[in-house]
C-alpha cells in the first residue's frame, strides 16, 4: 500500500506545481486551492508512505514522480519544448524511479 501512497503523493505534487503555474498567470481562489490542496494532499500521502518505506527511497521516488510528471504536464499543457534530449533525460529520471522501486 505504501507504493500506492507514494505514487499518489507524486501525482498531487504535480497538481500543486500546476497550481503554481496557474497562479503565475492569474491569481484566483481556484488556483490557490489547487496549489495548496495539491501540496497538502501530497504531504499527507508522503507521510503515509514513509511509515513503511525508507526515507531516502520515499523522497527520491516522490521527487522523481513530481519531476517527470511536471515536465510532462509542461509539455502537454504549457507548450514547453519536447526536444529529444529533454525527453531522454525525463526517461532517465523515470528509469531511476523504477530502479528504486525494484531494489527497495
Amino acid at each position: 500500500m505504501s507504493w500506492i501512497y507514494i505514487i499518489l503523493a507524486g501525482l498531487f505534487e504535480v497538481a500543486g506545481v500546476a497550481g503554481i503555474s496557474e497562479l503565475n498567470k492569474r491569481i484566483s481562489a481556484a488556483n490557490v486551492t489547487l496549489m495548496i490542496g495539491g501540496f497538502l494532499v501530497s504531504f499527507v500521502f508522503m507521510s503515509l508512505a514513509m511509515q513503511d518505506l525508507a526515507m531516502g527511497t520515499a523522497y527520491a521516488v516522490w521527487t522523481g514522480i513530481g519531476t517527470v510528471g511536471s515536465a510532462i504536464v509542461g509539455i502537454l499543457f504549457y507548450k514547453e519544448p519536447k526536444s529529444f534530449l529533454r525527453l531522454f533525460f525525463i526517461a532517465l529520471v523515470l528509469c531511476s524511479v523504477i530502479g528504486l522501486k525494484l531494489i527497495g
